[in-house]
Formats: structure tokens, C-alpha cells, sequence
């Protein structure tokens, strides 16, 4: 078994042990009415949408998301949050250095790491470390604790995830996938394209769910795949329908869809002759001269 395989099906008990962290570091993490900022690059940027759009809507106060390298500096925060799974990466760190004076919380995997000793607060949960270069116990148990220092119940999304790893799964027909969100979904979707791009090499694109038919269903036919993982419209699929593609919607919570998603990433791989573990021309994490 891949390593990514093996990580794949610890998440549902990396979400329940990051549901017992949220709880513990309460305090640490925004409070209500906090203008905040989440911040990260590739995968941890995705991470940083949901959470952003999630806080918001659960009247959490003003939130967002950027790429690290993309930060707004001289706008004003209450709290930066950085996500991190190595702590290394060069545009977290770089970032979390020039932002001194500002209240600054890393979730890092990694408790030594140089983004963890630049913060005030450190949250680490090592125990959703990875080996594989793909990211995503970690990613998802990050997402996971957000969710549940907002009071979310995750008991649903451990169940649905739990079935997520045993629903049959036959990815090998489609060359072109393609993830829909809405809300926080939308970085969902974002992570979900991610993930078929670096573990199988799968040309896959994501977008907000209304934005599909703005041109992008133009490439839509026989070979693709269209996954909506969320959408306040239910004729978008009826549209997608109507191109000739397949058509997935959502019946899992969306944490449990993207475990689907990374069952399909690997199956892909696989089905290539590829190593989902070490994607050509990646490493853990992105450092720069």
C-alpha cells in the first residue's frame, strides 16, 4: 500500500482527535468579531478559503484568505492564522516574519518548525503528519479542527467518511475532471482538482458552481467528469447533464466527498503506473533561495 493510501484511511480518527484539539485551544484560535486573516500555499491555501468563508458564515466576524505570497501587507488584521504541514515553507515563513507586532497562530504538523517559532501561538498536529508528498490527512484535519472550534458537530462527516472509504470507485473511464463548490465548498473543490493534478496527473479544473456555465462547460463532453461537491443551483448538473458528461452530486458531507476524491486520485495514479507519493518535479515542501 501507498503511503497516501494508508493516510487516506486514517482520516476519519485524525478528525475525531482534531475535534478533542479544537476544544483544547480554544482560547488560542480567533475569537468572535476577530478580523482575521488565513493564509497558505497550495493545498493550505485551499484549506485557508474554506476555513475563511466558513467563519463567516457562522458569524465568526470578517475573514480572509490569501496565498502567502499574496498577503496584503499594510492592511490591518486582528490575527493572522498560517497553515502549514512542514512549518518550512519559504513564502509562510517569509510572510510570518515581515508580519511582527501582529498576533500571529501557525497549525503546523511539526512543533520545531521555523513558521511555529515565529508565532505567538503554535497549534501542532503531528499526529496528521504525512510521508506521502500529497497532502491530505493533514489538510483535512486542519479543516476539521476549524470546524469544530466553530461549533460544528463532526460526528456526520466521520460517518460519511467512514463510508467514503469503502463506496466503489471506477475513476479510470474519464480524462477530464472537473469539482464544483459553493461557500466554503469552493476551496473543497479547489483542493479536489489539486489532488488529481499532483498524485495521477489528471487534467482536472474547479470552479464556484454558478461560474461553470460563465465558459468553462464549453470543454464539457463524453470523457468528462463533473463532481459538485456543493451549489445553491440544482439545474446546474441538469446543464452539465445536457453536455454529455458524467455527472456526480454530492451526498456526503463535503470533508467525506474529498476523501472519495482522494480514493479516485490514487486509483488514477495507479491505473498510470505512477507513485501517488512522490508526483514528478514536488517535494514536501516548497523552499526557496
Amino acid at each position: 500500500m501507498s503511503e497516501i493510501a494508508h493516510e487516506i484511511v486514517s482520516q476519519p480518527a485524525c478528525w475525531a482527535r482534531a475535534a478533542e484539539v479544537a476544544i483544547t485551544v480554544r482560547a488560542e484560535l480567533p475569537q468572535p468579531g476577530d478580523r482575521v486573516a488565513v493564509v497558505g500555499c497550495g493545498t493550505s491555501f485551499y484549506m485557508a478559503r474554506a476555513v475563511a468563508a466558513l467563519r463567516e458564515a457562522h458569524g465568526g466576524g470578517e475573514t480572509d484568505a490569501f496565498p502567502a505570497s499574496e498577503f496584503p501587507i499594510g492592511r490591518s488584521y486582528d490575527r493572522i492564522v498560517a497553515i502549514s504541514r512542514s512549518g518550512t515553507t519559504t513564502e509562510v515563513v517569509q510572510l510570518l516574519e515581515r508580519l511582527d507586532g501582529v498576533p500571529r497562530a501557525v497549525v503546523t504538523a511539526d512543533a520545531a518548525s521555523p513558521a511555529a517559532a515565529l508565532a505567538e501561538t503554535s497549534i501542532v498536529l503531528d499526529f496528521a503528519d504525512e510521508r506521502s508528498v500529497v497532502q491530505t490527512r493533514f489538510a483535512t484535519s486542519a479543516l476539521a479542527m476549524f470546524r469544530a472550534h466553530l461549533g460544528e458537530d463532526l460526528g456526520l462527516a466521520i460517518e460519511d467518511a467512514e463510508r467514503a472509504l469503502t463506496e466503489p470507485s471506477d475513476p479510470t473511464r474519464f480524462e477530464h475532471v472537473v469539482f464544483l463548490g459553493h461557500g466554503w465548498t469552493v476551496g473543497i473543490a479547489e483542493e479536489a482538482a489539486l489532488k488529481l493534478r499532483e498524485a495521477s496527473q489528471t487534467y482536472s479544473e474547479a470552479y464556484p458552481a454558478m461560474e461553470y456555465r460563465h465558459g468553462p462547460v464549453s470543454l464539457a463532453d463524453a470523457r468528462s467528469l463533473v463532481w459538485i461537491v456543493g451549489s445553491p443551483d440544482p439545474t446546474v448538473a441538469d446543464d452539465v447533464r445536457s453536455t454529455g458528461a458524467a455527472v456526480r452530486v454530492a451526498t456526503l458531507d463535503p470533508m467525506a466527498e474529498l476523501v472519495l476524491i482522494h480514493r479516485m486520485a490514487v486509483g488514477l495514479a495507479e491505473a498510470k503506473g505512477l507513485d501517488p507519493d512522490h508526483p514528478p518535479h514536488l517535494s514536501r515542501s516548497v523552499l526557496l533561495p
